[in-house]
């Protein structure tokens, strides 16, 4: 099994496969590097990849750890040291939402390290009421007790989502629960939830240098145009700092597109043309 130990001892999981640019797969808050399922097999037929999914602490198949640890700047410590480890002097990465965070955090403090970043429907301004949603399900585990009643009551309650077949859903929810006798359990850390409301006490921080800090590198946005965590006039703003950002807002996606949709795609395409 693909696993290192970073330097605070805590084993953490990843996949590699391909050959060609280094594509680092970082997915959203609570997921795992099955997040990226829907995309992967449509990135190599664009160009020559390899694709690395890592599965940050706390959360996947890897160890779950401090939940102190559970931030941002130790994450993209992680984040090095799997390049490291790899043997990999530079890498792209593409961020859904907690990733992309992580992705502009290294733009700041470790630019030479990477090749390009692709944001999915994340930026330096951040929706109190995506954030809301965030903080009332983080940590808990559903109602529903099997993957085919979770499944339901996301096509159901999933508004900002249209024309999303139930297998997708299914797949969904097999990604993020695990299914036992006793219902559906998380696939991370519960204690992530003590992490993310205590960073919610802090004032919150100005995100617009980290996001500027990405100048000179092939950058790409995908917004889920429904999306409830980043705002059109977000984006709008990110365009206008950066006029050569690749830029497209998926239609009838939330937070967050699953990176398959046909406008994405062609961004993701032109994205990697640019670091060819």
């Amino acid at each position: 099994m693909p696993e290192f130990h970073t330097k605070d001892g805590t084993r953490l999981y990843y996949t590699d496969e391909g050959n060609g640019i280094p594509i680092l797969c970082l997915a959203g808050l609570t997921r795992n590097g099955r997040d990226f399922d829907h995309v992967a097999p449509h990135l190599p037929t664009m160009m020559p990849v390899r694709l690395i999914r890592l599965d940050y602490r706390g959360r996947g198949q890897s160890d779950w750890a401090d939940p102190s640890t559970y931030t941002v700047p130790h994450e993209a410590q992680d984040v090095l040291e799997l390049l490291d480890h790899l043997g990999l002097e530079k890498a792209a990465i593409l961020g859904t939402s907690r990733g992309g965070l992580i992705a502009m955090f290294l733009a700041a403090t470790a630019y030479d390290r990477l090749l390009g970043v692709a944001l999915n429907d994340i930026g330096p301004e951040l929706a109190d009421s995506g954030l809301d949603v965030i903080k009332d399900y983080i940590g808990r585990r559903p109602a529903q007790k099997t993957y085919a009643e979770a499944a339901a009551f996301r096509a159901k309650a999933w508004s900002h989502f249209s024309d999303v077949p139930m297998a997708r859903w299914l797949t969904e929810v097999e990604n993020h629960y695990i299914e036992t006798e006793d219902g559906l359990e998380l696939r991370y850390d519960p204690k992530l939830r003590e992490a993310v409301l205590e960073a919610g006490t802090q004032p919150a921080p100005d995100l617009w240098p980290l996001y500027d800090a990405l100048l000179g590198l092939p950058l790409c946005l995908i917004r889920g145009e429904n999306s409830d965590l980043l705002s059109e006039a977000t984006a709008d703003k990110m365009l206008e700092r950066r006029i050569d950002m690749i830029r497209a807002d998926i239609p009838g996606r939330g937070h967050v597109p699953f990176l398959d949709e046909e406008m994405a795609l062609d961004a993701l395409h032109e994205w990697l043309e640019d670091m060819e």
